[in-house]
This record gives structure tokens, C-alpha cells and sequence, in this order.
């Protein structure tokens, strides 16, 4: 099951019968030597009895939200300063009731987001720069705190990040720069538009839900953000109003037929809509009405503005506040510490000099001599123009080769992303004949703390090149 923060996680419920002498240790153990650990379900719960439909199947609906608790017997709690510092942490970032000083991080829910979350609390609990690899390799609360203790500490390397004054023009990030310079070559293209389309089904209040839009447009300056031309760089320009995109169209007329078919165009429309960054909105949202009580909110906004983890934000951020408005309450959402501008000038700041330099010299280390593109063996010549007229192809695993992945994983110390890398590498390797190939991958990119509750776009394509 899956609920909110936890993630998924694999829960047993159990009904005991009285003078069984069997209990919920006895059911672990049992499990333990039959099946892998990872299908040992990590959270109990017992019931007088399992809730049923009304045609007898149990209700997995009704089954109630378990307490993630280690069993009593493993649990060993803090003993010291350090210990009782990284385990508020990790029980902040799992979002689990007790972790034990051996508690393994990725046992109990970690991954590799989450880590990167309790890198960023390390730092700002220990003010010291710890790798994230560290916590791959010291996964536990105890191991962690041996490291620290071991490690030097002090002021961290990077500067802290802050609000700075709205005077002048504003910097882009690096990762909007690109962005920018690719508008700048084929404006209006639709590349880099994130689209999302919402199904909303129930009654639905449309005042309510523009009201909470807007409101979100006034929550996050980026999403007020333009980008112009001056003195020959670019720069942000974040506007105290923007006139934002919110349109109803109603197809409840329509044949069923001819209405499947304009809702499609109308996706198609609005994903690949062209932007213009110097005008704006960068944000257009579209409520189609396709019965009385049956709507698709289509959400577009342009990549300098957003990325995956933002439009999660996006959603969960606009159902509080719709939530508030329907019940006529005032809605309260946490303070932004920062807001992507202040991040932009952190990070012009920070990445300079020998900074800057020590970050370029290792990825020129990294990528001397790194093949300049994959050789696939494909039935039709790489164009020597990109044309994007690709397509995709969806295939669906086998619970079973899943599962094994997850056991590989477990058994090596690793994630699943790792296991399904290396996989991916290996035949792309054996495709084109190469020894070595260079797989981009993007990474989330939010490392520290105050920009986990920002939109914009942190997303960062990091090159993997294996032997």
C-alpha cells in the first residue's frame, strides 16, 4: 500500500485466533524462512477480523493505515548526542514513528530522493558536507554517526542560501540559461512544455478551484516570472500581477464520439502550444467539462519553469487550497522559506571561481575520451538533422522478474535504479558493439532543504559513463 510520504510499503494483516499461540513474530519468522526479505511485509496490523464487499472479497479500501514499528527485540534507541540528532532526522525524512540506531535507512522506506532529503538535513543539522554516497554506504543511524564523528567539521563549503533583494534584474539559474539559449534558436518550440492532464470526477467547484490557481500564481514568484534580454544576458522579471491563463470549455453538447474526439484535440492542442518567455504567462491551465460531474483539468507550463518534482508540488499544493476554499476557511500552507530567484542568485554566487573551476575539472576528467554518441544498429541512418518524429514503446514486466529485480538489489546493497541501469547499459553496450557507453540520466537536483516546497526547474541530466 501507499500512503502519502511513507511511500509503498508492504503491510500484513493478520487475524489471530485465541489459544493459537501464534502472533505476529511467529508469522515474521515464518516468513522469513520461506520468502526473500523483501516480500516480508515491514508493518503489521492485527484485526478482530478482515473487512469484506459485500460480495465476501476483503475490502483492501477499509484496511486501515499501519504504524511503521521495528519489533521491540531489534529496537536499540540513541545513545549518543549525534545519534539522537540523525534519528530525529531520519525519522523526519522516512516519516516513520521510531527508527533504532540499527535501523537501516533503505530497509525502512529510503530511496535514492529521500537521501539526497537527509543530506541536505545533515547539513544544516551538522554544518558539514556529507557525499551522498555516505549514506549508501553507512545506511544506519549508528554507522552515520561514526562517520560524522570521524569527519571534520565546521562552516559548510557552500554559502548559505537566502533571500536577496527584488532590485534590478535577476539572474537565471544555469539550467534556465540552457533553457533560454534553445528558446533562443527555435522560439516557440514545444520541446520543453510539461504537460499534465487531471481527471476530476464528482462535483466540482469551478470558482472554488480558478480561486486556488491564482492563489497558487501568487504563492511561487516563478510562476509570475518572465525572461528578457538585457545588456546582452538574461534575466528573470517577476511581476507583483500576471495575467494568467484559466480557461472552461464545456463539451457536454457533443455527440460521445465526437466529444472523445475533440477532448484529444484539445490535449493536443494545449501541450503543444508555444510559449513566448519574454511575455508570459509561462502557466496556462485548461478546465474541460466533459460531463456534469466529469472534468480534466490540463495543466502546461514551460520547462524553465518547472520540472517533475514541481508539478507534484503543483497538484498537492492546489488541492489544500481548493479544500480551504470549498469549506469557506482561510487556507494556511507552510511559509516559503526562498523563492527559485533567490536560488538562481545562491547558485551564480556559490558556482564561481574556484568552485566553479573544481567543478568543470572534474567532469573533464570524467568525460576525456568519452565516445561522442552510441553506434546503435538501427534499420534506418541517424538523420544528420534531428527531426524528434520518434515514438515510444510501452512494455509491461512480470511481477515475478520485478521481484527478482528487487532481490538482486537488496542482496547488493543497492536500488532497483541500479540494477535496471546497469541492465540497460549492458544491452545498449552489446547493441552498438562498444565497450563503453555514456547513459544521461536526470537527477532531482534539490540538495538543500529550502528548495524541497519551490517550483521551477532543478532538474539536472547527469552523465553516466561505464566501462
Amino acid at each position: 500500500r501507499e500512503d502519502g510520504a511513507e511511500g509503498k510499503r508492504l503491510v500484513g494483516y493478520v487475524t489471530l485466533e485465541e489459544g493459537a499461540g501464534v502472533g505476529v513474530e511467529e508469522w515474521r519468522e515464518g516468513l522469513r524462512r520461506k520468502l526473500p526479505e523483501y516480500m516480508v511485509p515491514t508493518a503489521w496490523v492485527v484485526l478482530e477480523a478482515l473487512p469484506v464487499t459485500a460480495n465476501g472479497k476483503v475490502d483492501r479500501r477499509a484496511l486501515p493505515a499501519p504504524e511503521l514499528k521495528v519489533a521491540e527485540e531489534e529496537w536499540e534507541g540513541a545513545r549518543t548526542e549525534e545519534e539522537k540528532r540523525l534519528t530525529r532526522l531520519f525519522e523526519e525524512v522516512l516519516n516513520v514513528e521510531r527508527v533504532g540506531v540499527r535501523g537501516d535507512f533503505f530497509e525502512l522506506g529510503g530511496h535514492s530522493l529521500l537521501a539526497t532529503q537527509l543530506v541536505s538535513r545533515v547539513r544544516e543539522e551538522f554544518q558539514v558536507e556529507l557525499p551522498l554516497r555516505d549514506i549508501f554506504e553507512a545506511p544506519t543511524v549508528e554507522a552515520l554517526a561514526e562517520r560524522l564523528s570521524r569527519g571534520a567539521k565546521g562552516k559548510p563549503k557552500q554559502p548559505e542560501l537566502r533571500r536577496v533583494e527584488r532590485t534590478g534584474g535577476l539572474p537565471l539559474s544555469f539550467a534556465q540559461q540552457r533553457l533560454w539559449f534553445l528558446d533562443q534558436l527555435e522560439p516557440g518550440s514545444a520541446f520543453y512544455n510539461v504537460p499534465v492532464a487531471v481527471r476530476l470526477s464528482g462535483a466540482l467547484d469551478v470558482e472554488a478551484l480558478e480561486r486556488s490557481f491564482h492563489a497558487l500564481v501568487q504563492r511561487h514568484e516563478t510562476l509570475r516570472t518572465t525572461f528578457r534580454e538585457q545588456s546582452g544576458s538574461p534575466t528573470q522579471v517577476i511581476h507583483e500581477v500576471c495575467a494568467q491563463h484559466f480557461a472552461t470549455i464545456d463539451l457536454r453538447a457533443l455527440p460521445e464520439e465526437q466529444r472523445a474526439a475533440e477532448f484529444d484535440r484539445i490535449l493536443k492542442s494545449e501541450a503543444q502550444g508555444p510559449f513566448d518567455l519574454a511575455r508570459g504567462p509561462l502557466l496556462r491551465t485548461t478546465l474541460v467539462r466533459l460531463a456534469e460531474q466529469e472534468h480534466v483539468l490540463v495543466l502546461v507550463m514551460h520547462h524553465i519553469v518547472s520540472d517533475g518534482w514541481s508539478m507534484g508540488i503543483l497538484m498537492r499544493e492546489m488541492a489544500q487550497l481548493y479544500a480551504a476554499f470549498i469549506q469557506t476557511r482561510v487556507p494556511v500552507l507552510p511559509e516559503l522559506p526562498v523563492q527559485y530567484a533567490d536560488y538562481a542568485v545562491w547558485q551564480r554566487g556559490w558556482l564561481q571561481g574556484s568552485a566553479l573551476e573544481s567543478q568543470l575539472n572534474y567532469w573533464k576528467q570524467q568525460l576525456a575520451g568519452a565516445p561522442r554518441a552510441l553506434e546503435l544498429l538501427t534499420d534506418r541512418p541517424r538523420p544528420a538533422v534531428q527531426t524528434f518524429r520518434g515514438a515510444t514503446c510501452a512494455i509491461s514486466w512480470s511481477r515475478n522478474l520485478w521481484e527478482g529485480v528487487q532481490s538482486l538489489a537488496q542482496r547488493e546493497g543497492a536500488t532497483p535504479y541500479m540494477v535496471l541501469l546497469t541492465a540497460y547499459q549492458v544491452v545498449l553496450a552489446r547493441n552498438a558493439g562498444q565497450e563503453e557507453v555514456c547513459v544521461g540520466s536526470p537527477i532531482a537536483n534539490r540538495t538543500r532543504g529550502e528548495t524541497e516546497g519551490l517550483l521551477g526547474f532543478f532538474v539536472n541530466t547527469v552523465v553516466m559513463r561505464t566501462q
